[in-house]
């Protein structure tokens, strides 16, 4: 397209230079950044975390993101926080304020609390002397560099670093708290996130639910058990509780006659079937039902204790796993 090339030369220009900031940033940390994780370890309550503008909306992030990620924390918006929310704020918290010139008078009430009640105050600015450095227990300095937009008046560079400082504090957090994705599935139970980090017995169907018989059971009940339990399938037991087999719609198929109903499961059920551990990631046995793994798509699969003999504990159906977003 004509006239296409400079807004991909601005483009790549901007991209290279908060690029380059990122890479300064990294060389820049020193002690200081553990001096702050330490501060906001011992913090027996929240971490506050406030800027206002253009910074207020990369704290409201890092706000969320240690939240998710295993460090209990809140945005206070610095101006609300002078009209009462200044009560959201405990002696047990930490504040990690956020300027990139240190010098925002909307902070100044917030400074003006964390001092008087002596609650730990981390800044994050490219002025230590300023305002908000001065008044900081730690102060993790931004390197003081040209903002991508080349006339310094728009927070580019300046923000993606803050930003990054936050992942940075995040991430070391969360590794220190020996963070899992099991964890990480407990605080994202919504969404993609969330039905990706789904392991089988969160959606198996368990206890009476189940369909099973057992080996001597007459055909007859075993189609009823079919019918009532609506999964298409019947799972068959020995005597010692182990899943011997399983009865599907092509075994019925293949023994229909009119001598069907006086079989028995053992006489009818296809043996040692496909089975799955509770443990696993739902997507993976969505992969398993869709035949993946190289055997044949199937609709469910019955999960099995491998440590007690392979005794069913439940059973697993693909509807369940599109019901939560997978397949």
């Amino acid at each position: 397209m004509t006239g296409e090339t400079p807004f991909i030369d601005t483009a790549r220009s901007v991209i290279r230079i908060e690029a380059e900031a990122l890479v300064t940033l990294a060389d820049s940390l020193d002690d200081s950044f553990r001096a702050g994780i330490d501060l906001l370890l011992a913090a027996k309550g929240r971490v506050i975390v406030t800027g206002i503008g253009k910074s207020g909306h990369i704290a409201n992030k890092i706000a969320a993101t240690l939240a998710s990620t295993g460090t209990p924390a809140q945005f206070v918006h610095p101006a609300e926080a002078s009209h009462g929310d200044l009560g959201m704020v405990t002696r047990d918290d930490v504040i990690l304020a956020i300027s990139n010139s240190g010098e925002a008078p909307e902070l100044a009430n917030m400074i003006a609390y964390a001092r008087r009640f002596d609650i730990p105050l981390v800044g994050i600015t490219k002025a230590p002397g300023s305002a908000l450095g001065s008044q900081c227990d730690v102060v993790l300095r931004l390197p003081d560099l040209g903002e991508a937009c080349g006339t310094g008046i728009v927070p580019t560079s300046s923000t993606t670093m803050t930003l990054a400082m936050g992942d940075a504090l995040a991430v070391a957090l969360m590794r220190h708290r020996a963070f899992t994705a099991e964890h990480f599935r407990d605080f994202h139970p919504g969404g993609k996130l969330g039905a990706l980090l789904t392991r089988v017995h969160d959606l198996m169907h368990t206890g009476d639910a189940m369909p099973l018989v057992g080996v001597e059971t007459p055909m007859q009940d075993a189609l009823i058990e079919i019918s009532q339990k609506g999964f298409g399938v019947v799972g068959v037991t020995d005597a010692d509780g182990t899943l011997a087999g399983i009865i599907t719609d092509g075994d019925l198929r293949r023994h229909m006659s009119d001598k069907l109903l006086h079989l028995k499961a053992q006489d009818v059920m296809t043996t040692s079937p496909r089975t799955i551990d509770p443990g696993i990631l739902a997507q993976e046995a969505v992969g398993i039902m869709n035949g993946q793994d190289g055997g044949r798509s199937v609709t469910c699969l019955f999960v099995t204790d491998p440590d007690k003999t392979d005794a069913p504990l439940g059973l697993i159906h693909i509807h369940d796993c599109l019901r939560v977003g997978l397949g």
